[in-house]
């Protein structure tokens, strides 16, 4: 059996614009990344998703919780690298718009930031872990996500 590289795909706070984006570009490429990728965790395309190593990890969305923040250091520990997938991850916005509420506004969403367990601030990706590349947009731009899935095919001994 042919070596495959190991992906996962998470999301947390976001749109999840570029979850989208990657279906619609499985539409042109399932043919050929069904005999390249193995995908160990991706709930949008699966049901059985498995938390063991990996060799890349693609993160979509920003961080907005303690338990975010504890599953993405997980989602660090199990990758040998670690992708920021959007504007979201990559800079923390536009999830991270609550960040800039004056008080009368933070006051009036205290209640659902308590509610869901919420954290003060929304943090980018890279404030928690170390992110070894990036793909920004919103949704992420579809050249720089094939261009860097190829660096990482080839790094990992998958493609020439």
């Amino acid at each position: 059996m042919a070596k495959k590289l190991r992906i996962g795909w998470f999301t947390f706070t976001c749109c999840e614009d570029s979850t989208i984006i990657f279906t619609e570009l499985l539409n042109e490429n399932y043919r050929q990344w069904k005999n390249l990728i193995d995908f160990k965790h991706f709930k949008t395309l699966k049901t059985k998703n498995v938390w063991e190593d990996m060799d890349v990890a693609f993160v979509e969305g920003a961080i907005s919780s303690f338990g975010q923040t504890e599953k993405l250091k997980k989602i660090r520990s199990l990758s040998k690298k670690l992708v920021a997938i959007g504007a979201c991850a990559c800079i923390g916005m536009p999830s991270g718009q609550r960040n800039q509420f004056d008080e009368a506004t933070r006051a009036e969403i205290e209640f659902l930031l308590d509610r869901f367990k919420y954290s003060d601030k929304v943090q980018k990706i890279s404030d928690i872990v170390a992110v070894d590349d990036q793909v920004n947009g919103c949704p992420m731009n579809e050249e720089a996500f094939l261009t860097i899935l190829n660096k990482y095919l080839k790094e990992f001994g998958i493609i020439p």
